[in-house]
Order: C-alpha cells, then structure tokens, then sequence
C-alpha cells in the first residue's frame, strides 16, 4: 500500500491556514495519538480491546483525511488481537509519517 505522508500535512494546512506553529503543533498531537493508538493494539490480548483502539485509530485517521492510515484501522479491526503482520504495517506508516 502506498502511503503520502505530505496527506497530513496538507489536512492539517487546509484546517488552520498558514500557522505553521499550529500545524507543528497538531501533527505532534495527531502523531502522539496514533501512537498510543498502535501501542494498545500491541498490547491488546482480547477482540474487544483490539477492535477498540483499531477503531480509535480509524477516527483519527478520518479526522485528518488520512485514507492509507483509515485502510490500515480497517484491516487491523478485522484481524486476530496481536497479528504481527498488521503491527508491522501500521508501525511502517506511522514511521514513514513521522519523517514526513
């Protein structure tokens, strides 16, 4: 899957305009938050807590038109609590986002 991680930083341009100490400001924010979100899904061992926080990221995802991220929450959602394949994948985005 392909991922544009200049995606975020227009969503975040076109919510608040030029202010690039708000757009540094909510990225770290959104960035902080997915994270948490990644991490409680390593740390998941039941459907309910998995699927909870898959969807959390999914919203989050969605707050900031974030397609590739949202797929991902989509697909975490439906696999086993703790597939690696799924960590690896999402970890790699959030990886790929925090460089862009």
């Amino acid at each position: 899957m392909s991922y544009d991680p200049g995606a975020l930083n227009s969503a975040l341009a076109a919510a608040v305009g030029d202010d690039n100490a708000l757009i540094a400001d909510l990225r770290v924010a959104f960035m902080e938050s997915a994270e948490r979100q990644v991490d409680l899904l390593g740390r998941a061992r039941c459907d309910a807590n998995w699927a909870l926080a898959a969807w959390r990221l999914k919203g989050l995802a969605a707050s900031f038109g974030m397609t590739s991220l949202m797929v991902l929450a989509d697909e975490a959602a439906e696999a086993a609590p703790g597939d690696p394949r799924i960590l690896r994948r999402l970890r790699a985005t959030l990886a790929a986002l925090a460089q862009g």
